[in-house]
């Protein structure tokens, strides 16, 4: 038995470590500078993604962020899928890319917040979770025009959602794809608690309502 089962730990572990080194490619931090944009961690919040490469100004390596934010998760999910034939191992490899972005060892382990990577995640991971996570994210900001009050909602309710109506109508749900979308929404409400301090005083910018490095998200 301890035969058999070494190879598939030493098989985990592989794409563990590869999950998380993947997801620790700072894009943000690497397009902003090599498109002359500065460094991101000293505009707006400091912070790594999307919503602050914007704050530079560059649409384009906002939007160019959030993909690769969102691709390198799914990509380490779906090749250890497809490496091993399991999920256990994608759940595994979601999840450590997901810490990648949140802790990156190359920048002391101050990341981004992981909403794009969720996202990412849960696309690839299970596509009708996906697009229930993405839809909550646009109704929310379309609702109430605030970026990280629609994250929180979408990253809270998805799981919720998923085990709900998305498995009884038909897409059923494996149970490391769950528990790494639990795992994935309790860390963005971890990382997002300065902004829950800000919602709860009212004081959390909206959708287009700052100019960038007024305020920290």
């Amino acid at each position: 038995m301890q035969d058999l089962a070494a190879p598939a730990l030493v098989t985990l572990g592989l794409v563990t470590i590869a999950g998380y080194l993947l997801g620790s490619i700072p894009f943000g931090v690497l397009l902003t500078r090599a498109f002359g944009a500065g460094d991101v961690r000293k505009i707006g919040s400091g912070n790594i993604g999307a919503t602050n490469v914007l704050r530079t100004g560059r649409k384009d390596l906002a939007i160019a962020t959030l993909l690769l934010d969102a691709g390198k998760g799914a990509v380490a999910l779906l090749l250890a899928r497809y490496i091993t034939g399991s999920e256990v191992a994608a759940a595994l490899a979601g999840g450590a890319a997901f810490l990648g972005h949140l802790y990156p060892v190359w920048l002391k382990f101050k990341g981004g917040k992981g909403v794009a990577t969720f996202f990412g995640l849960m696309l690839a991971a299970h596509w009708p979770l996906g697009l229930v996570a993405a839809l909550i994210w646009l109704v929310c900001a379309f609702a109430f025009r605030i970026s990280s009050l629609s994250a929180l909602i979408a990253s809270a309710v998805t799981p919720l959602i998923g085990i709900t109506s998305v498995a009884s109508m038909g897409f059923p749900i494996a149970k490391p794809i769950y528990l790494l979308a639990i795992f994935a929404a309790v860390l963005i409400w971890f990382r997002h608690h300065e902004n829950i301090g800000r919602l709860i005083k009212g004081q959390e910018p909206k959708i287009g309502g700052k100019k960038a490095g007024d305020v920290k998200a």
